[in-house]
């Protein structure tokens, strides 16, 4: 389905944008690898996907412009690279709010901006933004991290008007709990310091606002972007698409 297609997907080293990488490389496209991690890890799985990395650091606009010059139009972006930090608003550290922005937002913004004029040129493209369940809703302490998704949304709507009669789609996906090594491995951390057993963390913390108590797996989130790049998606622009367990729907 995607076999003519080149897709760039940013911290895809590990999480959910392997599992994005896996399934768009699984259709046929192109893969181009961003993100951190060990060097020879990335090397097997740019043998594993036939990829091609670049380890731009994505909070470096200039960083953004040289990856983008290097790896060329793309057909595909999907934009899945953050961070979190949890602190009270009044102890936020300035520097994680600004690292967190970067991150999560702006770098969004340069990715796309200068995707853009390649896909316009060729008259398709997807941009696939990873947002959050909470791009839709808030949980207190993550001030920084929140309004960089509430912002996301904004901006996927927005430049999809902008691309609308160009055959670009640009849609956001919004995963809850997603079951990735960095949960997992926050659980032994969580139940010695609250006294839980292994069920009750991630039922009563994990899973607390997920009425489904299931966590999201990696791979329906690389099966909703591989929807999204399909050609049954290509009036799909402008989209929010919630993945959450029914998180939001309360």
């Amino acid at each position: 389905m995607l076999s003519e297609k080149r897709a760039l997907v940013t911290g895809s080293t590990s999480g959910i944008g392997l599992a994005v990488a896996r399934a768009l490389r699984a259709e046929g496209a192109e893969i181009i690898l961003n993100g951190l991690g060990d060097e020879g890890e990335i090397s097997r799985l740019c043998e594993e996907l036939g990829a091609t990395f670049n380890g731009a650091n994505l909070m470096d606009p200039a960083a953004i412009e040289a990856m983008m010059e290097e790896v060329g139009p793309v057909d595909i972006l999907v934009n899945n690279a953050g961070m979190q930090h949890v602190s009270p608003v009044e102890d936020f550290p300035p520097e994680k709010w600004d690292a967190v922005i970067a991150l999560n937002l702006s770098a969004v913004f340069h990715t796309t901006r200068l995707a853009v004029p390649g896909m316009k040129a060729k008259g398709w493209g997807r941009i696939i933004n990873t947002a959050s369940a909470h791009s839709l809703a808030a949980s207190p302490f993550k001030s920084a991290y929140v309004a960089s998704k509430h912002a996301i949304a904004g901006f996927t709507k927005t430049i999809a008007l902008e691309l609308a009669q160009d055959g670009v789609t640009a849609n956001c996906i919004s995963p809850g709990y997603v079951w990735t090594p960095l949960v997992e491995n926050q659980i032994p951390d969580t139940m010695a310091a609250r006294g839980m057993t292994r069920e009750q963390v991630m039922n009563d913390v994990l899973l607390a606002k997920q009425p489904t108590k299931k966590f999201v797996q990696p791979e329906e989130v690389g099966a909703m972007a591989v929807f999204l790049c399909s050609d049954a998606a290509g009036n799909v622009t402008g989209a929010n698409w919630s993945i959450d367990g029914g998180w939001t729907a309360e």
